[in-house]
Formats: C-alpha cells, structure tokens, sequence
C-alpha cells in the first residue's frame, strides 16, 4: 500500500466513525469512459454491504436524488465521482465538506457538487464527503481506462474494509 493509499483509508475511517446510516451515491455518466467510475463503484458494492448502507446510482443527476436522501435519515453522504483536478489518472482524494469549503466541482452536473453537498448537509445534518478520482478519458465509451479501473477496484475493496 502507497502512502496515498495509506492517507485516504486513514482519512476515511476517520470520517466513518460512528456511523449510522450511509448515503453513498455514484455519480457520473455511464456512456462516458472514466466518468462512470462513481456508478461502477456503486454497482460493485452491490449486495456486499450491511443494511445500514444505502447505494444511489445517481448519474448525472445527484439532485433527483434529495428528497430519497432526505428520507434516509443519513448521519454519513458519501458521493463517489469523477473529477478534473489536474492529477494524474486514477489518482483518488477524499474531500471532507465538513472541514473544507474549496473542492472541485463537476461540470457536468446541472447542479454543481458544492451546491448539493451543502444543501444535503443542511437537509439531513449528515457529515458529507466526496470520493473523487481523476479520469483519463470522458470520452463516449462503456470502458474505464486501466488506470481508474485499477483505483475503483481499490476504492472497492477498500469500502468493503471500513463500511459497518
């Protein structure tokens, strides 16, 4: 395991401590290569997690989902998405709304993530993070480059670890 490896576990266990119920919703669009990489992850999580966990295979679209966010009574939102952040492919971070206000947003979102985490947070009272991954490709395509198929795998394994 990197050091990078080793910081985003550490980091999200912190965030997962005490949970009891988790949004994790996948965001991306499912034709566009790389960008489906938060949808990919949901869809592997997929009958392996604890009742306490909720999966939303949001697309692009993470808004449609508020109201059945809001339902959940979430103490955890956990958005899985693609995202320019000048890094190299594959690269993952985890970005705590709670302790900071600068994070990427998504343009290919009608409404931008910043916007929706807050309006979650202040819906639900849930602590909200993002998983967001540098792609390679967005192009049209079903395929993830070798890259983000490698570190959703890990993002994968590593849910499957730390979830309750």
């Amino acid at each position: 395991m990197t050091k990078k490896q080793s910081n985003l576990a550490k980091e999200l266990k912190e965030w997962l401590n005490t949970p009891k119920r988790i949004a994790i919703g996948g965001i991306g669009n499912p034709i566009r290569s790389d960008d489906s990489v938060g949808m990919r992850i949901i869809h592997e999580l997929q009958g392996k997690t604890s009742p306490k966990i909720n999966l939303l295979e949001c697309e692009t679209v993470p808004e449609n989902f508020i109201d059945e966010i809001v339902a959940i009574k979430p103490t955890h939102v956990l958005l899985v998405d693609a995202a320019l952040m000048g890094l190299k492919p594959g690269e993952v971070h985890l970005f705590n709304t709670d302790k900071i206000t600068d994070f990427p947003a998504v343009s290919t979102h009608m409404l931008p993530l910043p916007v929706f985490c807050k309006l979650i947070a202040q819906l639900t009272g849930a602590k909200i993070a993002l998983i967001l991954i540098e792609p390679k490709n967005t192009e049209i395509g079903e395929d993830l480059t070798a890259e983000v198929q490698k570190s959703a795998e890990r993002v994968v394994r590593l849910l499957l670890k730390l979830l309750p």
